[in-house]
């Protein structure tokens, strides 16, 4: 439970990564978690602790990362939003703040997250409006032998091949409900990835394989095969850091209530 006079808040927020070393806070370096606690403690007199509903990595960026921080009641949720964006320098907007449960866990109540990629294939990627944001491959890609490669990595498998830190305690199976190429306007191509979870450096190993898949570097078979057995071979290096953003994070109906009764307040208190 909150103390008494406080309450809890729900940030969504959106950041350029480029010049921040990661989401989690750090003895050395600019995060993106340290940021906001620096701008909540200037706001509210206190530190303030932030959690995030998962950690970006360093160059990453995000259009829909979520956190949550308790303050006093006497803070809105628009008063926060918008004291928020006037202190935070501006590669970090607030875009929503809204008053969530007590026991609102960003990071475990998240059913799902959305992650894209984006590769540049033609020359105006190099582009210093795209090239931040993007992989400026330069290179022809087929969308169909991207999709093809894609397919395969629909349902439940291992991903332990696709990892660089390894999990032994929360295993390595992840469940992709969905996973497709598409353009990306007239510069490039994007995956939309939404999984239940991910393994660190998971997305980028896989980008970096299926590349190398569509550009005749290696067969479609090695991505199967890798996700039969992590020990068939080796992934292609993982795609670059800057082309990925974190896009949508999903919750059940009953994670965001302020309704104190909501069964799944009560399952989170004992969890």
């Amino acid at each position: 439970m909150n103390p008494v006079g406080e309450v809890r808040l729900k940030l969504v927020l959106q950041y350029d990564g480029s010049q921040f070393f990661g989401w989690q806070i750090q003895k050395k370096g600019r995060t993106v978690q340290g940021e906001l606690q620096a701008a909540l403690e200037k706001l509210t007199g206190a530190p303030r602790a932030v959690l995030g509903s998962g950690r970006t990595d360093r160059g990453v960026h995000a259009h829909g990362q979520v956190a949550a921080v308790t303050v006093p009641s006497r803070w809105s949720a628009a008063a926060l939003k918008k004291s928020l964006n006037a202190v935070l320098d501006d590669d970090i907007w607030i875009s929503d703040v809204v008053a969530v449960h007590d026991e609102f866990q960003p990071r475990f109540d998240a059913i799902a997250r959305t992650y894209t990629y984006r590769i540049g294939t033609e020359p105006e990627s190099v582009s210093p409006f795209f090239r931040r944001w993007c992989w400026p491959l330069r290179a022809a890609l087929e969308l169909d032998d991207l999709n093809r490669a894609a397919a395969l990595i629909l349902g439940t498998h291992s991903f332990e091949a696709f990892a660089k830190a390894g999990q032994p305690e929360r295993g390595y199976v992840c469940t992709i409900a969905s996973a497709e190429w598409a353009p990306w306007g007239t510069v490039g191509v994007a995956l939309t990835v939404t999984a239940d979870r991910y393994l660190h450096h998971m997305v980028r190993y896989l980008v970096g394989t299926m590349v190398d898949i569509a550009r005749g570097r290696r067969p479609i078979t090695d991505l199967s095969d890798l996700l039969k057995d992590p020990t068939s071979g080796s992934t292609s290096p993982p795609a670059p850091s800057e082309g990925l953003f974190l896009t949508r994070v999903a919750y059940p109906a009953q994670a965001e209530t302020t309704d104190a009764s909501s069964p799944l307040v009560e399952r989170t208190r004992t969890r």
